[in-house]
């Protein structure tokens, strides 16, 4: 019979073994699951944005978000034409340096192809990353109308995008949509986080689930 002394020996190196394995497994999901977000990273930033339900969309229209478009920086240019002046490639104007008559949108960021710009029959559209209808169920129909003017008109919340997928996102948040170019979503839903810290726009539950699991696979990830 082995002595009880050599048995308690025995069972607590097992027990420091398991502990030791246990402690070296890879986490899976990347390693980040339980792991506190990096201090200034995106990810971090979703826990400080209130979680709500969404309010009725009752009262919704562009209108109250100003004039569309505006000279809200009085460069003397519309805020759309800023940012084809941005995001484009071989602009050319209609008036020498304002009006953007045509351009390309290399890279375009939601579908990762390069698209043609040409004034009147544009395949390019201005997106609101945060979608206006979006914000207005989630705290802009509080806000007063310079707020809104300078929300629907700023260009972090910006960005030159194709068309047609532009439509296919409509007002979708990142609980409903995300851009179907996969490497620019970390990129897209951190320029989301930014918008509604920014402004004090609310997110759903589902939405601020949807926005951690996009940005732990890119923990890192800084706001823009």
């Amino acid at each position: 019979m082995v002595p009880t002394y050599r048995r308690t020996l025995a069972a607590s190196a097992l027990a420091v073994v398991a502990l030791a394995t246990a402690a070296c497994s890879p986490v899976p999901g990347g390693g980040t699951e339980g792991r506190p977000a990096a201090a200034g990273s995106a990810l971090a930033a979703v826990d400080t944005l209130t979680v709500k339900g969404r309010a009725p969309k009752t009262g919704y229209d562009r209108e109250e978000f100003g004039q569309a478009w505006a000279d809200v920086d009085r460069n003397g240019c519309g805020t759309r034409d800023d940012i084809l002046k941005r995001d484009l490639t071989g602009v050319r104007y209609t008036d020498g340096h304002c009006k953007v008559a045509s351009g390309t949108l290399t890279d375009d960021p939601y579908t990762g192809t390069t698209v043609t710009y040409v004034r009147g029959r544009s395949k390019v559209d201005i997106d609101h990353v945060v979608a206006l209808s979006d914000a207005w169920q989630k705290g802009a129909q509080q806000w007063n109308a310079e707020t809104r003017r300078r929300f629907a008109n700023d260009p972090l919340n910006l960005l030159a995008v194709d068309a047609a997928t532009n439509r296919r996102k409509s007002d979708g948040d990142a609980a409903t949509w995300l851009p179907p170019n996969g490497a620019y979503r970390c990129t897209y839903v951190a320029r989301q986080v930014a918008v509604k810290k920014k402004y004090g726009v609310w997110v759903t539950e589902g939405e601020r689930d949807a926005m951690k699991r996009i940005l732990k696979e890119c923990p890192q990830q800084k706001l823009p």
